[in-house]
């Protein structure tokens, strides 16, 4: 089966003509060129197009078949470390950075919607983080005690909280963030190129760059199509998608596919049982299960799944084994979608942001956290860009650092998958 079948997600995209395509013209020259169009490229474009600079956004395919039209849209502030954690890495001063902007990275989200008024289904009712043992509830624990002591809208549940909220079956207790939510991850990529458009952007999609070179003050992309386009400033937004352009830059991430599925709508009944409040959920297994309900209705349920593209609906076959377990009475309801994308991890965990040469920028690494991290990131680089000062930015700039046998590590980490995928059924 083609796998081409497997990248129509569930989400429905916005009924109007989003923005006009520009092709690109055989000379162009901007004051900022973006690679990339997905939710860190275009919240880059918006607002340094509202900032005044020219800009130009190659992005390879259409908007949103990328991760960002293919993620499960949970929208989930902070980063995987604990505040006590930045502050004890990082120092007092870049920790307490790190933790404002991890606290607001879901009001850029949804003030972006909101005050934009944009075709983007959401809801802020909170993410729940599971925990199916006692020692990921006694870290669960730990972080609510350092994010109530900063004021965070979290509280802790215990076992039947969680079972009521979510209808899910064997978690000890979980945490409830309320600051997170939900969107649609297609239908907010591609409102989001409307109106980095309507700021003034150029976009031009089913391009590619390749190759990049520094030229005196200006960098030169040379186009697949054979154009050139001179630009003070560069934004390489691929993350997972990074190839050769810039040296490093893929092989300081590891790669990894995320596979959904989504069922059928669910009956009024389900409906009332099943994430009854709109909450998203994350479980504390080594391997992620993490799920929602969309806007109409449906299970959308989703997890890690082989490095190779897929081949048959089999495929995804762990994952309708993990829904009946969680939800024993979706025995019956069919699985309606199944589609994958491609997400990077960094070996530290936290997204990083290289600038290998003077006007280059290029950030990897969501873990996870990509809708409201790379949402959130675009007009700090664009604040750095104008005025130079690295301080504006949420993380330190770092050099790039391939991962040593960096495709023999990619190997290992599918068996890594298998192996903790183990692990997690011995717990139950």
């Amino acid at each position: 089966m083609n796998p081409s079948h497997f990248t129509r997600p569930v989400w429905r995209r916005p009924a109007a003509m989003p923005f006009v395509d520009e092709p690109l013209a055989a000379s162009e020259r901007v004051d900022l060129a973006v690679i990339g169009g997905g939710f860190q490229g275009l919240s880059t474009a918006l607002a340094a197009a509202r900032r005044g600079l020219s800009v130009r956004v190659i992005e390879a395919c259409a908007i949103g078949e990328g991760a960002s039209g293919l993620n499960g849209g949970q929208v989930i502030p902070g980063l995987k470390q604990t505040p006590e954690w930045l502050i004890q890495h990082f120092g007092n001063a870049r920790g307490e950075a790190l933790i404002d902007f991890g606290t607001h990275a879901a009001d850029a989200v949804f003030g972006l919607i909101e005050n934009e008024r944009l075709d983007v289904e959401y809801s802020r009712a909170g993410w729940i983080h599971a925990a199916h043992t006692a020692t990921a509830l006694a870290a669960l624990e730990d972080k609510n005690r350092q994010w109530r002591e900063r004021g965070a809208d979290v509280v802790l549940l215990n076992g039947a909280e969680v079972a009521l909220l979510t209808g899910a079956e064997g978690y000890l207790g979980g945490w409830l963030d309320r600051r997170a939510g939900t969107i649609n991850p297609l239908a907010f990529a591609v409102e989001l190129a409307r109106v980095a458009a309507a700021a003034g952007a150029r976009i031009a999609t089913g391009q590619t760059v390749r190759k990049l070179r520094r030229e005196g003050n200006a960098w030169q992309l040379e186009t697949g199509a054979g154009g050139t386009i001179s630009a003070g400033s560069v934004v390489v937004a691929t993350n997972a998608y990074s190839d050769r352009l810039v040296p490093g830059l893929a092989r300081s991430l590891v790669p990894l596919h995320s596979f959904q599925i989504a069922t059928a709508p669910l009956s009024p009944a389900l409906q009332e049982r099943i994430l009854p409040h709109g909450h998203a959920v994350s479980d504390s297994r080594r391997i992620v299960t993490y799920y929602r309900r969309s806007p109409d209705g449906r299970l959308v349920l989703g997890g890690r799944g082989r490095m190779a593209k897929p081949r048959s609906e089999k495929d995804w076959a762990h994952l309708q084994h993990a829904a009946l377990r969680l939800f024993p009475m979706l025995e019956g309801v069919a699985i309606e979608h199944r589609w994958f994308g491609r997400v990077a991890m960094t070996l530290d965990h936290l997204p990083h942001i290289h600038e290998p040469e003077k006007g280059l920028l290029a950030v990897g690494g969501c873990q996870g956290r990509g809708v409201a991290l790379m949402t959130a990131i675009g007009p700090r680089l664009v604040d750095y860009i104008v005025g130079g000062d690295p301080a504006v930015l949420p993380f330190p700039l770092t050099p790039i650092e391939p991962i040593p046998f960096h495709a023999f590590r990619q190997i290992g980490v599918g068996a890594l998958v298998t192996w903790y995928r183990i692990l997690d059924g011995m717990e139950g």
